[in-house]
Order: structure tokens, then sequence, then C-alpha cells
């Protein structure tokens, strides 16, 4: 007697992959940095180093990551050279121009953020601005992983009381570890986190 056909039901369901978006609100971190940390404008040297970023967010949901890093191109100029850098690293630089009182950055992230809401994708955001409050509320009432990548003493107040919905934040020099020599931070140190040897 023959085998009966293999019922299709009991066929494993083929998913597709799971993606991170990662937002890049590179002036927030750039200024974040220079006024806060350095109390002066960063060295090159001194900027995060963007494809350890990527690679965090890959990591941290163990899933694919599309980049996005959002330029403010108002003046009509780009600097071409980071840009270059950026697509080496297989960032998607997104330069954007409206009127100079208009904070054009912002609003392109808002507006990709309202955009993935209709998405099955988990978001990442780098930057400290409470101008993405809305959205991030927004993601957070849906069944998805929404991350924070910021210097974390410096992340807006009401960003920050979004952990007790979900809201997971990630430092940019203690979990990404996107620089390559130690910041001159004073912020509260995790005791399993504290290495002694940095501070002698």
């Amino acid at each position: 007697m023959a085998a009966p056909f293999p019922d299709p039901s009991d066929a494993p369901v083929q998913r597709s992959p799971r993606t991170t978006y990662l937002l890049v609100d590179g002036e927030n971190i750039d200024a974040t940095l220079g006024m806060n940390v350095l109390n002066r404008r960063p060295n090159p040297e001194e900027r995060p180093r963007w494809d350890r970023i990527t690679t965090f967010a890959r990591k941290v949901w163990d899933q694919d990551v599309v980049p996005l890093f959002f330029l403010n191109a108002t003046s009509g100029q780009m600097p071409m050279s980071f840009v270059q850098a950026l697509l080496a690293m297989g960032y998607r630089p997104i330069p954007l121009s409206a009127s100079a009182d208009e904070k054009v950055v912002d609003v392109g992230i808002q507006l990709t953020l309202d955009a993935i809401a209709d998405r099955d994708a988990d978001v990442l955001l780098a930057s400290h601005d409470g101008d993405f409050l809305p959205q991030i509320q927004h993601l957070l009432d849906e069944d998805r992983r929404v991350g924070l990548l910021a210097f974390r003493e410096f992340v807006n107040g009401q960003l920050t009381a979004l952990t007790e919905e979900g809201l997971e934040i990630f430092d940019l020099e203690g979990d990404a570890d996107a620089f390559t020599s130690a910041l001159p931070r004073v912020r509260i140190i995790p005791i399993e986190e504290f290495d002694p040897v940095r501070f002698l």
C-alpha cells in the first residue's frame, strides 16, 4: 500500500527573517558628544565608530540590520567623504533639506518611525532627543522591540521613563563599544560594569 501524501499543514512555517531598523540622528549624537561629554568640538578620532554601531545593532537582537543615517543637507552641500565612508560601512545616508528654521533631521526620523509602525520589524534609534517621544510610545504599543542607543546620562527624561513600557536603553560607550578610547564621562556605573583599571 502506497504511503499517504504528506499533510501540508505538518510542514514547518517559513517566516521571513526579522529586521532591525537602525536610525541614526547623527547631529544629536555629535552635539551631545561635543557639548556635554567633551565640552568642545570632537576630533575625528573621538567620534563614534559607526561600523561598531551596526555590529552592535546586529548582535543585540540577533537579526539583520538596515542602518539609516540622517544628515542635514539644507545648505545644499553634503560632506561627500563622510557619505562615502558611510556607504562603505553599509549605511544608507539620507541627506534632507528644508527651510533653515526646520529641524529637518528630526522630521525625517519622525516620518521614518511612523512608516516602520506599519512593518513587522524592530527599531534601534541612536539619539537623546525627546522630539521622538510620540513615535516611540506608538511603536511600544505594538508587538516589537524598541531600543535607544545613546549616552545614558543625557537621554531625555521622558524617554527614560518609557523603560517601564519596554523601551531598552543601550549605552554608546559601555554597551556598543563605539569609541576607541575612554571618554571623560562622569556617570553612574553599575558595579558589574565597573573596571577599576580604567581609573588607575
